[in-house]
């Protein structure tokens, strides 16, 4: 065991558990390489489905733990739960003594993962570098490219931004993004359609989905927070009054995700729908199974531009949160929160009973091992040399 390299990967929430989990297989069964976790944030959290027991379950050990947290899910509230992820990063660090730590895309703890391993001397690798979004994700993700020493990205443009911002392009690897990886598994071997009620519970009606289905996954715009209710009541009202089954998954821990759970509460409550059922969180390959069986995807969620455009999967987009990100033929945007938009969109691309053509924009289902591989061969360094 001394004489392999430890990789130190630190999960901060759901997405980056999906974006991460066949490279930490990959890194688990590497001979040169020795997989350290840390699991921080929501990841913990019940609430937010504690994604920590299916890392668990999945096999993984976890070295340490971080509670970081503020409650309010408001600016003030992310700033101080990054401000205390940097705070305690610093001693799993010192403890653990990796030779490489992993951060993962965009979320804002990830920014305290970086700046603790860059102060620390310990190499940082980024996966999900150079790509384009908006709201605070945008400068999140530019600001770890910066602080990182080796740059695992998804496509050739998001590699072709990180060299044009002066990193060393011997330090930037296109390895696909791992999150493609499950769903590649998803795709060759798509199954059949389990009753998700009775395997993850959630609330609301048990809706027939025999018939066909959408999937809805809506999270706060950031840069937007004080109209995530307002938004997500749209999409409600958009849904509801379409009568369409649908099954409702939770928002990630953002600033307004409160104005975003709430939404949903007090919309259950006054209109007690019965065409839609609410989850907080299932396992990704049971995630991406009800996807590949749905007739789409609505909201504003990465995994419809990312692993649906792998899958073919009709996506109507909502709202500024994806703009600019890279995206296949099956996404249609609405640009507004509005109602009748979000129900023409729906009629026209999820209700025509054409499956979408899958691209592989995001990888080819081999990012997992191509990210353990350059994590066993770079040179240990945390020095750059910058190209401008």
């Amino acid at each position: 065991m001394t004489n392999k390299r430890k990789i130190c990967v630190v999960i901060t929430a759901r997405p980056s558990y999906s974006r991460v989990r066949t490279a930490l297989r990959a890194i688990q069964e590497h001979p040169g390489l020795q997989l350290q976790v840390v699991a921080a944030a929501s990841a913990l959290l019940d609430r937010y489905g504690k994604v920590v027991r299916f890392i668990e379950a999945d096999g993984f050990h976890i070295d340490a733990q971080v509670y970081n947290v503020f409650e309010g899910e408001n600016l003030v509230t992310s700033a101080k739960t990054t401000g205390m992820g940097l705070v305690e990063m610093p001693t799993v660090l010192d403890n653990l003594k990796p030779d490489i730590v992993v951060t993962i895309a965009d979320r804002y703890e990830t920014i305290a993962t970086a700046i603790a391993a860059a102060y620390m001397n310990i190499p940082l690798a980024h996966i999900q570098g150079g790509e384009v979004t908006g709201n605070i994700d945008e400068k999140v993700r530019h600001a770890v490219t910066k602080l990182a020493d080796y740059h695992l990205v998804a496509t050739q443009k998001a590699a072709e931004r990180v060299i044009r911002m002066g990193e060393d392009p011997a330090s930037v690897f296109v390895t696909g993004c791992p999150s493609i990886d499950i769903a590649a598994e998803v795709r060759r071997n798509p199954g059949h359609l389990e009753n998700p009620f009775e395997k993850y519970g959630g609330v609301g009606a048990e809706v027939d989905l025999s018939n066909g289905y959408l999937v809805v996954m809506q999270h706060p715009v950031t840069t937007e927070y004080k109209l995530a209710r307002q938004q997500v009541t749209e999409t409600l009202h958009a849904i509801h009054e379409m009568g369409l089954p649908t099954l409702w998954f939770w928002p990630n821990v953002d600033a307004g995700s409160d104005g975003t759970s709430e939404g949903i509460r007090a919309f259950r409550e006054i209109y007690q729908p019965r065409n839609i059922h609410f989850f907080k969180e299932i396992p990704p390959e049971d995630f991406l199974r009800l996807l590949v069986h749905s007739r789409g995807i609505v909201g504003n969620s990465s995994v419809a531009i990312r692993e649906c455009s792998f899958l073919g999967v009709p996506a109507v987009n909502i709202g500024s949160r994806e703009e600019g990100r890279e995206r296949g033929p099956n996404v249609v945007d609405v640009p507004a929160y509005d109602r009748r938009a979000i129900q023409e969109a729906i009629q026209r691309h999820l209700m025509n009973g054409k499956r979408v053509e899958p691209v592989e924009l995001y990888g080819d289902g081999q990012a997992g091992k191509r990210i353990a591989q350059v994590l066993s061969e770079v040179p240990l360094r945390y020095t750059k040399r910058l190209t401008y």
